[in-house]
């Protein structure tokens, strides 16, 4: 099959392409607004939905905290929820189960979410709700001190799971000291010195006006969310103003290999990983299929050869985590002590085979479908669009709309996609950490040449 567009390989998809992409181009109606408080307001309406799907974000997450303050973000993120000036945890909980929605938050490294899904005849409820807890959470010591507990015993949960934890001891040698390799959830030490003090000051620097980006999708109009916005963030509090942080130094991988043993495992955890590019970068779609065609699906090279073929583990997946001026490219798999070896060697010769010859026409047709698929049964989503607003204008500062990126997959050639295996899986980039019950196993640098 020819993987040129004017091939048999593309005529044979070219009509239902065309129709998703007229249904997409037809489904899009998006605004984007700043306000004069300094807010982004982003909105897409969905008028086939009756849900509406808001998120505020911060703008800033993990990776922007001091070593002593790891993990203040996520604590901030828990104590939005512990009450307000004008209402109770309870309070909070009983109004947005009340009108039938959910509420929700996260942190990741570089941002923040709280986010809620309702009925479009409910959004304005449920908006003054978000906005309270952004506005005027208490961060009293009594209920710091009670969270502080609870995120403890969140470390301890996470402590225990071991794909977590191999995560993070990856994570954490792959980005050594710069703040990328800190762990979102914090230190035992470093949560056990949070104080009511400490949590109010950086409460009020992530969710500073000009730190926050709002982004709302389903069945709305723009006028009405932004009379929302700027009835509840138009006053002093609303035009708060966060303390402008240094320019940070973009992070330096580097590829250690790292063994950790922990008694009790029954299985060895496996991290292999390598640089990547930045959220933005132009290679995001080549990376995309190449790490689809890697061990991104169940019909990938790692599943099919690791896990179908060989039995050598149940899970086995390669995933990419890109940032603002960074990305990681890593594979994950658990297997017994005796097939560790066998199972790192054969993610190495993939790497091998992938940087011997290119990828087939059939694996790059299924990859791009596969993203494309992806990318159009996400739009059914109210959450996932309200989602996908916010990230791309805190990557990109604009908007990509769906076919566009659709495009962008098309065009990616298998060429292209060699380049960059060339240029990422080399020897010397790659990092591994082990985690398990080790019993004197060694790994060397000599094992992952490629």
């Amino acid at each position: 099959m020819s993987s040129s567009r004017d091939g048999p390989g593309y005529l044979r998809h070219s009509g239902r392409r065309n129709s998703i992409e007229a249904g997409m181009e037809e489904a899009h109606q998006v605004e984007r607004e700043l306000l004069p408080n300094g807010m982004m307001l982003i909105t897409e309406a969905m008028p086939q939905v009756r849900s509406v799907a808001v998120g505020i974000w911060a703008r800033s997450g993990s990776r922007t905290e001091p070593a002593e303050l790891s993990g203040i973000a996520h604590f901030i993120e828990h104590m939005l929820f512990k009450g307000t000036e004008r209402r109770t945890a309870e309070d909070i909980a009983r109004e947005i189960e009340r009108i039938g929605g959910y509420l929700d938050a996260f942190t990741a490294k570089e941002m923040i979410c709280l986010n809620t899904k309702v009925l479009d005849e409910h959004v304005a409820i449920a908006f003054g709700i978000m906005a309270d807890m952004v506005l005027r959470s208490r961060c009293s010591e009594e209920d710091v001190a009670k969270e502080k507990n609870v995120v403890l015993e969140e470390l301890k949960m996470e402590q225990d799971n071991p794909e977590y934890l191999i995560h993070e001891i990856f994570s954490h040698n792959f980005w050594g000291k710069h703040p990328l390799g800190r762990p979102i959830l914090g230190t035992r030490q470093s949560v056990s010195r949070f104080s009511s003090r400490k949590a109010l000051t950086s409460y009020h620097e992530l969710f500073a006006a000009d730190n926050l980006l709002i982004t709302a999708a389903g069945n709305l109009r723009h006028a009405k969310m932004r009379e929302l916005v700027m009835g509840e963030f138009s006053g002093s509090a609303g035009e708060r103003a966060g303390r402008r942080r240094a320019a940070e130094a973009p992070p330096h991988p580097h590829a250690h290999l790292t063994t950790r043993t922990k008694k009790g495992l029954e299985q060895v955890q496996l991290c292999i990983g390598v640089p990547s590019y930045a959220a933005a970068s132009e290679r995001r779609y080549q990376l995309s299929v190449l790490n689809y065609v890697l061990g991104g699906g169940m019909s990938s090279r790692l599943f099919q050869n690791i896990r179908e073929q060989q039995g050598l583990a149940y899970t086995i997946f390669s995933d990419l985590n890109p940032y603002r001026d960074a990305g990681m490219l890593c594979v994950y798999a658990g297997t017994a002590l005796e097939k560790t070896n066998r199972v790192i060697r054969c993610v190495i010769e993939e790497f091998r085979n992938l940087k011997a010859e290119s990828i087939t026409d059939e694996e790059l047709r299924r990859a791009k479908d596969h993203l494309i698929g992806s990318l159009v049964l996400s739009l059914e989503s109210s959450t996932a669009r309200m989602s996908n607003l916010a990230r791309q204008e805190i990557y990109f500062g604009r908007y990509c709309a769906a076919e566009e990126i659709t495009r962008a997959i098309e065009g990616v050639t298998r060429e292209e996609i060699q380049e960059l295996v060339r240029e990422l899986l080399r020897p010397e980039k790659i990092a591994v950490a082990v985690l398990g019950n080790l019993n004197g196993f060694r790994l060397r640098r000599s094992a992952l040449e490629c």
